[in-house]
């Protein structure tokens, strides 16, 4: 029996956006903002911060509420965060963003779609 009151069960997601910061705020709003300017119910967004001292994780949590951030209290570098971030997802697909990365239209849609198409690919890169 489903409870009524139970949060209705969030789909699976089918890519993970994973964004590793460490102080640039600014960046990573206008990161965020690209990414979820274009992503749907099936896309899963982390961040996770390198113990950043600009407010980066307060921002966060207040302007992007639909994100999952992982805060670090130590900056442990860029490979630990990003295996953090991986590790926190369920996606089958992770594309894994720097922040200062602004995305353009499709760019989430059309990477998916590639490696659906083609089973034998490990691993895409867009055309920067």
């Amino acid at each position: 029996m489903i409870d009524p009151q139970s949060p209705p069960a969030r789909a699976q997601p089918t890519v993970a956006v994973v964004v590793v910061s460490f102080n640039v705020r600014d960046l990573l709003r206008g990161c965020l903002q690209s990414v979820l300017g274009q992503t749907s119910p099936t896309t899963e967004v982390v961040v996770v911060d390198n113990a950043s001292s600009d407010c980066s994780t307060e921002m966060v949590t207040r302007e992007f509420s639909q994100v999952r951030l992982i805060r670090n209290s130590t900056n442990g570098g860029f490979s630990r965060a990003s295996n953090q971030g991986i590790s926190a997802t369920r996606a089958p697909y992770v594309l894994s963003l720097n922040p200062d990365t602004l995305l353009q239209p499709g760019a989430i849609e059309g990477l998916a779609a590639y490696l659906d198409g083609h089973p034998e690919a490990g691993a895409v890169g867009p055309k920067i």
